[in-house]
């Protein structure tokens, strides 16, 4: 893949210079981890049903997400229902459940019957002094303890150190050499529980870690707090991580997390990195999780917004007529198509030209001479300036019927 594939993008070439890409160490295979069903409903306001969470896991699926993070099976019964029925389904997908490293919540998600385990644990010092209260030897032994019996139940154990990007790296070994050793750990997770590492940091921890363990697989669950969540769960697969956690929208506690359209895309498109995800779906599958959790998307949000692929400027409007048919992607940096989103259009406000008039007029079957073009878009530049917003159809049929 390169910068420019007809139909698909159009990216700067600087991202595939071979000394931007000969410092990246991407694995063979990415893969996505999806936690909307359980990082994501924990949102504050989100609350997922039992039957929602098994439509949106039929969703994640059919998308193509490798693993679904279906939830907690010990916060309601509802819950541990809904991960019950999802693993019923028979998913492409590992379906995976959140717990504590604790023995009686390894034995509930091996009853709900999950492929494997995201088992937490305060991984920063002092979050387990000040936070959960705990010396680091009892969050060792329980550690111990709880995957050895998740390994025992035949679970697959993701280990999860909450804050591990805060952590002092002496104290995170000191935690994760001995569950190591004498626990079970199929993969690690470095969780930046509060969105606060840059892309150049992730990836230096990440390299940190994967010295540190090399061969055990790595997880990278970034928050969005500064807005890096994205860009810095890139800059973790790109030093190594072989898991992105991801949620639909980027839903989550505060700022939320990774959403998983801008990864996805961002792979694809600016990095030359083949996801195995069904992209064209992405509009649809963020429509879908947008109605049942009710929590709005931004219609700027980037991949999934609802006016991504507008103009209402004049400018931008006429270079988008006069190349549209040409080569669409002189003006996107990617094609609709993509990600199922609608064909680009014009909008008519205070900031258009004549071309959107244009536009508007054959939308509308609308006649209005040259020499009335000038009156007609100032009138519409009035209105649009009264009422704050661009136009509807209906107040510009009735203004240009005025100039007709």
């Amino acid at each position: 893949m390169g910068f420019h594939e007809e139909g698909k993008w159009w990216v700067s070439p600087s991202n595939y210079d071979p000394e931007v890409t000969g410092q990246f160490k991407f694995p063979a295979r990415v893969e996505f981890l999806d936690t909307t069903l359980r990082d994501g409903e924990q949102q504050p306001s989100v609350i997922l049903t039992k039957d929602e969470k098994v439509a949106i896991a039929r969703k994640l699926s059919e998308v193509g997400v490798q693993r679904i993070e279906a939830g907690t099976p010990a916060v309601l019964k509802e819950d541990a229902e809904a991960i019950r029925e999802i693993c019923g389904l028979g998913l492409k997908a590992d379906i995976y459940a959140f717990v504590r490293n604790m023995v009686a919540d390894m034995k509930l998600a091996r009853d709900c019957g999950v492929q494997g385990v995201i088992a937490e644990m305060i991984g920063s010092e002092h979050l387990l002094k000040h936070g959960k209260k705990w010396e680091q030897d009892r969050a060792i032994k329980s550690s111990i303890e709880a995957t050895l019996t998740a390994r025992d139940l035949g679970l697959k154990v993701t280990y999860f150190p909450a804050d591990g990007s805060r952590a002092d790296l002496a104290f995170l070994f000191a935690l994760l050499d001995p569950v190591m050793a004498e626990g079970h750990i199929d993969s690690l997770t470095l969780v930046d529980t509060f969105g606060v590492l840059s892309p150049e940091g992730a990836a230096h921890r990440v390299g940190q870690i994967k010295a540190r363990y090399p061969g055990k697989a790595l997880e990278v669950h970034f928050h969005d707090d500064f807005g890096m969540g994205v860009s810095s769960t890139i800059a973790g697969l790109a030093a190594g991580a072989e898991v992105a956690h991801v949620t639909v929208n980027g839903l989550g506690e505060r700022a939320g997390g990774a959403q998983l359209e801008a990864v996805a895309i961002g792979l694809e498109a600016m990095y030359g990195v083949k996801t195995g995800l069904e992209t064209a779906k992405f509009k649809e599958l963020s429509g879908f999780v947008e109605k049942l959790t009710r929590a709005p998307v931004a219609p700027t949000r980037p991949i999934v917004g609802d006016k991504i692929f507008l103009w209402e400027t004049g400018l931008p409007s006429s270079l988008w007529v006069n190349c549209k048919d040409i080569d669409p992607l002189i003006m996107l940096p990617y094609k609709w198509t993509l990600t199922g989103h609608r064909e680009p259009d014009l909008l008519i406000g205070k900031k258009s030209g004549k071309d959107n008039l244009k536009v508007w007029l054959r939308k509308t079957g609308l006649t209005v001479g040259e020499e009335k073009m000038g009156d007609l878009l100032q009138a519409v530049k009035v209105k649009s300036y009264a009422e704050k917003r661009d136009l509807t159809e209906a107040e510009f049929r009735e203004i240009a019927g005025k100039f007709a």
